[in-house]
């Protein structure tokens, strides 16, 4: 047993023995599925703290000659499966955590050859003085143990991409360790699997990949390993169940990642959630808001408008195409918003192609990188939310665009008021606190003849009413009124909820003032 070649199942046992275990080893079905084929290379990437390393571990665990890890396995699910048998502690691993060669920039011009001397050293002790090490290095190695002895290879590398996140500036580095990484796996027969894990996807130069043979598993595309990504919903709920710990609580502060058809859930902070009985930020705890500051500060058009769009509770159209996959490479706010998706920061909604803030953990940190003379009165306006919100069930248009046009004023230098779109953004503002009574807005809802442009729907056993806004520019609020009947707006509606509000609000450009009327619907048939 070794440390790189071949090591033992301690890392793993550690983690089936703890009080909050989630048991995700049907994974290796898969991994098992596509061994030894033209899908054997995969790259894994997800935020930090969403147990990349825990299942590098486990597949170490289970895939390595160097334990008999059965007994620690017996209760998982994977046992279940024919493969279990055939696979379990069969195979030579390689296991590389790139970021223990590489934790400081000092390291930048030796962590590579330091890790082959690393693994060389143990292929020594594992398989005899066999082989002659040459310019090319361990892939050199690794092809001589195959064509000598048949000898092959799963090859397991947690954190493959620190590079791109401690050497952001050094191009040259980041070329030379891809090469590296080529070397290592493009069209080497000696290698069964390959597993990596990173916060980044495959970094791209231009519009290919300079390692395209592995496919890709991401918060963008997760393909089909979605539940592998975090907790389940059910997952979550079988643990609140043995913890007693309140279920609602945990869905709203660390649900709404989506991974296709999954909702996954932060592990990190259920877990610890669970373990102190008491939700808060525990995943963003471990780093500052100012990781997320310097992105959202970006001089990009249309940036700030996305973020106080998504803190209103809304959703962004997103681009991720043209995303270089590294954390310095952007040309667009596209760019910035993508890699927050793969920072944890937002959720990406494949089906829709837009991006939101997925829970209130993480919008805690979006308030908090907000809350600077930068942002202009941006928390002051997040601020005023309840007010209006109130004003509007009380049926008080005069309140609603008095307090509109606070906003307006305190955000002027954030957003350039120019069309009924920034219009959206301030009233997704206004109506903040929405989102404690009420869904997700829906924006441009197709409903009777059209579309409306802004519906709130109360969440389920909150008693207020349904709001359909309809927004108007240069025009007047009591046309958006009649729009919304005219149009039918609200036949979708009604069959949804009980008591409705049509909310009409008109922009005056000229006299740069808001106008807002309120009328509580009543239907025609009833």
């Amino acid at each position: 047993m070794g440390i790189y070649v071949n090591p033992g199942n301690g890392a793993y046992t550690e983690a089936v023995n703890s009080e909050i275990y989630v048991d995700k080893s049907k994974l290796i079905s898969y991994t098992n599925s596509v061994m030894n084929t033209n899908r054997k290379y995969m790259c894994v990437s997800r935020p930090r703290r969403f147990g990349k390393s825990m299942a590098a571990d486990m597949l170490v665990a289970y895939y390595s000659k160097g334990c008999d890890s059965r007994e620690v396995f017996s209760e998982c699910k994977i046992t279940a499966e024919e493969s279990f048998r055939i696979h379990v502690n069969r195979h030579n691993v390689i296991r590389l955590d790139v970021q223990q060669f590489l934790y400081h920039k000092s390291h930048l011009n030796i962590f590579m050859d330091k890790m082959q001397e690393a693994v060389l050293k143990e292929l020594r002790t594992e398989v005899g003085d066999c082989f002659e090490v040459d310019q090319y290095g361990l892939p050199g190695v690794l092809k001589q143990l195959y064509a000598s002895r048949g000898i092959r290879f799963i090859i397991i590398i947690d954190e493959w991409d620190c590079v791109f996140r401690i050497a952001k500036e050094y191009g040259e580095v980041q070329k030379e360790y891809l090469d590296f990484l080529r070397g290592l796996f493009k069209g080497q027969e000696y290698v069964e699997l390959a597993y990596m894990t990173g916060i980044l996807p495959i970094k791209k130069y231009g519009e290919h990949s300079a390692i395209n043979i592995f496919h890709e598993y991401s918060m963008i595309d997760c393909k089909n390993l979605g539940e592998y990504f975090g907790f389940t919903e059910e997952e979550v709920r079988e643990q609140c169940k043995k913890q007693a710990v309140d279920f609602q609580e945990m869905e709203v502060w660390y649900d709404g990642y989506r991974l296709g058809e999954c909702h996954i859930y932060n592990p990190k902070s259920v877990s610890d959630a669970l373990t102190w009985k008491e939700v808060q930020s525990y995943w963003t705890g471990t780093e500052t808001y100012e990781a997320l500051k310097v992105y959202i500060e970006r001089n990009f058009d249309g940036l700030r408008e996305a973020v106080i769009e998504m803190l209103g509770n809304g959703k962004y159209k997103l681009n991720p195409k043209k995303f270089q996959n590294d954390m310095i490479t952007f040309a667009s706010k596209d760019d910035i918003l993508t890699l927050l998706v793969h920072l944890g920061y937002l959720t990406f909604d494949k089906k829709s192609s837009t991006v939101f803030i997925p829970n209130r953990e993480v919008e805690q940190e979006f308030l908090n990188a907000v809350d600077d003379p930068a942002w202009g009165g941006l928390v002051d306006s997040l601020n005023r939310s309840e007010a209006l919100l109130k004003s509007t069930w009380a049926l008080d248009g005069k309140a609603v665009a008095e307090g509109i046009g606070a906003i307006h004023d305190e955000t002027a230098s954030m957003l350039k008021y120019q069309s009924e779109n920034s219009l959206t953004c301030t009233i997704l503002m206004a109506y903040y606190s929405a989102k404690t009574y009420y869904m997700n807005p829906i924006l441009e809802l197709p409903s009777g003849k059209g579309f409306a442009d802004v519906v709130y729907l109360p969440k389920r056993e909150i008693d207020c009413p349904a709001l359909v806004v309809e927004l108007k520019w240069n025009k007047s609020a009591e046309g958006a009124i009649k729009q919304i009947k005219d149009q039918q707006y609200v036949t979708w509606v009604q069959g949804y909820t009980g008591k409705i509000l049509l909310v009409g609000i008109n922009y005056d450009v000229k006299n740069k003032i808001h106008e807002c009327v309120i009328e509580e619907y009543h239907c025609p048939f009833m």
